[in-house]
């Protein structure tokens, strides 16, 4: 036996994830269509579909904090639900999928914007960047263009 094989603490914790990038294990590709939409393309378009709702809102109901978080909340439904993107989604090439690559069903896209919008569902995700939200509907958010 060699010092290498226990180790040092400088190296820090055993990783626990061997995987190179976030989607390797489900057979995702690192870039490109298919792969795992990375932070910053997610929080793009939360941005943009944030906006949207506040421009309803402010148009509709003079800018009320609960009418811009239902606004949210049904635009995600309908067009995650449907489309399987919202219109900040898609601005980013980013689409939401069930894990074998297909659509996701209606019902998936109630459950994920219902859980996006408690908020704290998004802030768990594991090393595949799948938030609880997409884990609850065994879905996953990948890069289509």
């Amino acid at each position: 036996m060699e010092r290498k094989d226990f180790g040092s603490w400088l190296e820090g914790p055993p990783q626990l994830n061997s995987q190179q990038w976030p989607g390797e294990r489900l057979g995702r590709p690192d870039k490109g269509p298919g792969s795992v939409a990375r932070f910053g393309r997610r929080l793009g378009a939360l941005v943009i579909d944030w906006l949207i709702a506040m421009a309803i809102s402010a148009w509709l109901f003079q800018s009320d904090s609960l009418a811009t978080l239902l606004i949210f909340c049904g635009l995600q439904i309908f067009m995650v639900g449907l489309f399987g993107h919202s219109i900040g989604h898609r601005l980013f090439g980013m689409q939401v999928q069930s894990m074998d690559g297909g659509p996701i069903k209606p019902w998936i896209g109630v459950l994920r914007s219902v859980l996006l919008c408690m908020v704290i569902p998004v802030l768990f995700s594991d090393a595949d960047q799948r938030g609880f939200h997409d884990r609850a509907g065994n879905s996953i958010l990948v890069v289509i263009k």
